[in-house]
């Protein structure tokens, strides 16, 4: 059964969650000690049913949020400027999905690829997973695209012999 564009990206976020979790932690940890949780915590909405969770429970959105609050104390000091636009446009797609938004092969391709540059970013093991389902998506994009061209040109063909034969008159 193939893999929905949609599944591929719900997979890619979990695996995103499962990496960045640790390095959030990590850093929270090594900024604000035993008040690690606490910080998190308040960088949650206080509408937010995870405000009070206990971090294991904090969701990838919880996690994005945490990293965009403490931005300016904690993590603009690990990551990139780069690496802040992958944070908010992961967001974005974390978004999209969780409310069912559809995913085209495109917009499965760029969050695929994003979701391995910022697993990469934090020297997270799910990136080589989330890697094998980006190599998928090429080569499925590549075969759609091989298919198109191949069905223009023998398009292309028949029309050419049809004008061919028509402009002999």
């Amino acid at each position: 059964m193939a893999v929905s564009n949609r599944e591929r990206v719900g997979n890619a976020l979990e695996l995103l969650r499962a990496g960045l979790f640790p390095f959030v932690e990590r850093e929270l940890k090594a900024k604000f000690g035993d008040q690690w949780e606490g910080k998190g915590r308040e960088s949650l909405s206080a509408a937010s049913p995870l405000s009070a969770a206990s971090p294991a429970a904090w969701d990838l959105a919880a996690l994005l949020s945490i990293v965009e609050a403490q931005w300016q104390y904690v993590f603009r000091y690990k990551f990139g400027k780069d690496d802040r636009t992958l944070i908010f446009e992961l967001r974005g797609v974390r978004n999209r999905w969780a409310h069912q938004e559809p995913f085209s092969l495109d917009d499965t391709n760029g969050a695929l690829d994003s979701t391995e540059r910022l697993l990469t970013a934090v020297n997270a093991t799910e990136a080589a997973e989330v890697d094998k389902q980006l190599q998928e998506v090429l080569r499925q994009k590549f075969e759609e695209m091989t298919k198109r061209e191949v069905k223009k040109a023998a398009t292309t063909s028949v029309e050419g012999k049809f004008t061919s034969v028509h402009t002999r008159r």
